[in-house]
């Protein structure tokens, strides 16, 4: 019997897995839904985004879900205390693989002005982060882009059927010490 699979792989991966990673990548980048966790003043500028004159439907991420467990895109918006920081651990935790997560503004991405002992200095501490979108707040159109920025990111991952982040027990929340009066 001739072997025909040979013609077939390359690498590790057959012409069969290579497709269907293809297709199911396809259907995942349309079909984000979101979680958003609003947290402080660039909630305002995620409602505009996420009304209809910029039409996150058409990225496939309209309506936002109301339970982490129906949603793959975990959009962390505005500031993040350390009071918030096991409640978002919480929600990352409760998402189904595969999941995403956004960092949307100054403050989630890095702190922003606020570096005090209150304010969490990035989310990337507490969860793993996908993509970041910075600016104070930032625009609808920069929102749009990282959206398909991350669509690109999807349809090129592989093995979609492995968990894809590290597991959230690497990531320890910060320790609070009270000031000393």
């Amino acid at each position: 019997m001739p072997e025909v699979h040979e013609i077939l792989r390359q690498g590790g991966d057959s012409f069969l897995t290579t497709k269907v990673d293809a297709v199911v990548n396809w259907g995942r980048k349309y079909s984000f839904f979101l979680y958003p966790f609003v947290t402080a003043c660039c909630g305002m500028e995620f409602m505009s985004a996420a009304g209809p004159r910029y039409d996150l439907d058409r990225f496939g991420a309209a309506l936002p879900r109301f339970s982490p467990r129906q949603a793959d895109l975990l959009m962390v918006v505005g500031t993040i205390s350390h009071r918030q920081a096991p409640i978002l651990k919480k929600v990352y935790d409760q998402m189904a693989e595969p999941k995403w997560v956004v960092a949307w503004g100054a403050c989630t991405c890095s702190g922003g002005p606020y570096n005090n002992y209150a304010t969490v200095q990035g989310i990337d501490t507490i969860v793993p982060v996908d993509l970041y979108i910075p600016g104070c707040p930032p625009r609808p159109e920069a929102v749009m882009d990282g959206l398909i920025k991350l669509q690109g990111s999807v349809q090129n991952e592989r093995g979609w059927n492995k968990p894809r982040h590290r597991e959230t027990s690497d990531l320890t929340l910060p320790i609070i010490e009270r000031p000393v009066p």
